[in-house]
């Protein structure tokens, strides 16, 4: 039995994984190492997040972002926007070099309760048993689209996360659906690629972030707007370093500042591709959606005056983001998902300070944890916050569980990395 198995392998699994490897906790990684940004992002997108916010988390701050770009004769600065894919081969080279055991690309498909601990299901071999189990499943599971899409035939409709390559959309008209960044680039892209996006959001207008300002400023101008992982600003800088205090809000609280903190904005460097290429109806909210002949679509739009507006296009991509919400987690036991304490009316579970549900044992990383530690856990940035922490208290489980197999006068044994026959001991 495994003190711990890890769920997920994006930057919160991979960050848990290395704290708990280097606290000699036997854990396995089960995964596809950055699945989300490797297979789910289009070819030319870039990270939003400065560099310097990006790192994923090992201890004593070592692996970092800039570290992986300086062996590769790359830059990472301030200000200038970083490529996706080198994010995501930041994201493997961590894996290999953070010290935790080598991934296992193995398809979670039931993490069910057995005695004291868990049964992992996978679709590629047994299952296993693991005293802890942490859920760092990203934010695949958590798609939201809106409901007038619901009854169109899945091929009218996608996600933004769905797609890899957009050529596919040249020379075609597509409706893309929000305000954020994701349906900012995701159209941008779309028109260099040569579709013909139009950009279809309710609010009456598009926030954008301004250039950031230097690292090294006067003093009072730090002062009044300092930066953060999350931005400049005290409110930025409060969601960014103070997550354990918003814990201790009250649940309505908490559930609002999940919800709307840091809201819908495009970045600074994406304003003038946005502009020059892609027409935009604001202030349009989508009632209706049918299905044409010769698969395109109709959507029956409302302005805020109340008139009616009719796009007719061949294809819809929802650009609206995630919901974190436990009844999209297929592969957790109906019975123990029904167990969960959530957050007020929020369908998220209630996490303790170590990341720990109400479920002994079971700890969420990620954005299932933003309703109860705020809006930095939907960023890569929250996963320093995160790794140390939930590995301290799975830690304080696994010792209120009493003294573990392998373990004698002080000396644990471990299990070897794949491919290696031969035992550690710590």
């Amino acid at each position: 039995m495994d003190d711990l198995v890890v769920v997920g392998a994006g930057p919160y699994g991979l960050s848990v994984a290395a704290h708990a490897a280097a606290a000699g906790i036997g854990v396995r990684v089960l995964g596809r190492p950055m699945a989300s940004w490797r297979d789910h992002m289009p070819e030319g997108m870039y990270l939003k997040s400065e560099p310097w916010s990006s790192n994923l988390s090992a201890p004593g701050g070592r692996h970092t972002l800039a570290e992986y770009c300086a062996t590769r004769g790359l830059t990472a600065e301030h200000g200038s926007p970083l490529p996706i894919g080198t994010f995501s081969a930041y994201g493997l080279w961590f894996a290999r070099h953070a010290g935790l055991p080598e991934v296992e690309e193995a398809t979670v498909t039931e993490v069910a309760p057995e005695g004291d601990g868990f049964r992992v299901r996978t679709a590629e071999g047994p299952p296993l048993l693991a005293r802890t189990v942490a859920l760092a499943v990203g934010v695949m599971p958590f798609t939201r689209h809106p409901e007038a899409l619901c009854d169109l035939p899945p091929a009218h409709y996608s996600h933004s996360s769905g797609h890899r390559d957009l050529s596919r959309f040249a020379g075609q008209e597509v409706a893309v659906l929000g305000a954020g960044q994701a349906a900012l680039e995701t159209a941008a892209l779309l028109a260099e690629s040569g579709a013909r996006p139009c950009l279809v959001a309710r609010r009456s207008r598009l926030n954008w972030n301004t250039a950031p300002q230097p690292l090294e400023r006067p003093a009072l101008r730090a002062l009044r707007a300092p930066h953060s992982g999350l931005g400049t600003g005290w409110r930025s800088w409060a969601w960014s370093e103070l997550p354990w205090a918003v814990r201790r809000l009250p649940a309505a609280t908490r559930e609002r500042i999940a919800a709307t903190a840091l809201g819908p904005a495009g970045a600074w460097w994406l304003r003038d591709r946005f502009e020059r290429t892609v027409p935009a109806l604001m202030g349009h909210r989508l009632h209706r959606a049918v299905a044409l002949g010769g698969g395109r679509t109709r959507l029956g739009l409302t302005t805020a005056a109340g008139e009616s507006v009719v796009l007719d296009t061949a294809h819809v991509i929802a650009a609206t983001g995630f919901a974190p919400r436990l009844a999209r987690l297929g592969l957790l036991d109906a019975r123990l998902r029904a167990a969960l304490a959530t957050v007020g009316g929020a369908d998220a579970p209630e996490l303790g300070p170590g990341f720990e549900s109400s479920w002994p044992g079971l700890f969420f990383a990620g954005l299932l944890a933003a309703p109860s530690f705020g809006p930095s856990m939907r960023f890569v940035h929250g996963a320093g916050f995160t790794a140390g922490r939930l590995v301290k208290g799975v830690r304080k489980r696994l010792g209120a569980r009493g003294p573990l197999p392998g373990r004698a006068g002080g000396v644990r044994a471990v299990r070897a990395p794949a491919g290696h026959p031969e035992t550690y001991l710590r």
